[in-house]
C-alpha cells in the first residue's frame, strides 16, 4: 500500500467515525468542509432532506476577487471562504450549525475557515 493511500484511508476512517455522531437538520445544518490541494469548498447541508442550503469555494469569482493575487490554497483564502459562507447563511436566517471537518485535522486552513465563520456570525 502506498503512503498516500494509507493517509486517505486514515482520513476516511476519521470521517466515518465523526459522521456517525453528527447530523445536520433544517434548524442546525451541517457545515461540511472539503480541502483539495488547490482549493477549499464548504457547504451547509440539511441531512434530513439531503439538500445543500448554502455553499462557497475558492472557485467563486467574488471570493477570487477578495483573495487577490494570493494563492487559493492558503489560510487567508480559507478565511475569506468562511466569511462568505457565514454571510450567505445569515442572509438565509441560519445562525446555528454543526461543524463537520470531514476527517481533516482542526488545524491550518480548517481552523482559519471555522474561526472566520464564527466571526461572520455562525454559532457552532
Amino acid at each position: 500500500m502506498k503512503p498516500i493511500d494509507l493517509k486517505q484511508e486514515r482520513r476516511e476512517r476519521r470521517k466515518r467515525r465523526v459522521r456517525k455522531k453528527i447530523q445536520g437538520t433544517a434548524l442546525r445544518p451541517r457545515l461540511s468542509v472539503f480541502r483539495s490541494n488547490h482549493n477549499i469548498y464548504v457547504q451547509l447541508i440539511d441531512d434530513e432532506t439531503g439538500r445543500t442550503l448554502a455553499a462557497a469555494s475558492t472557485l467563486e469569482k467574488e471570493i477570487v476577487g477578495k483573495i487577490g493575487g494570493n494563492s487559493r490554497k492558503n489560510k487567508t483564502a480559507a478565511a475569506v471562504v468562511g466569511e462568505a459562507l457565514a454571510a450567505k447563511a445569515v442572509e438565509k436566517g441560519i445562525k446555528k450549525i454543526v461543524f463537520d471537518r470531514n476527517g481533516y485535522p482542526y488545524h491550518g486552513r480548517i481552523h482559519e475557515l471555522a474561526e472566520a465563520a464564527r466571526k461572520g456570525g455562525l454559532e457552532f
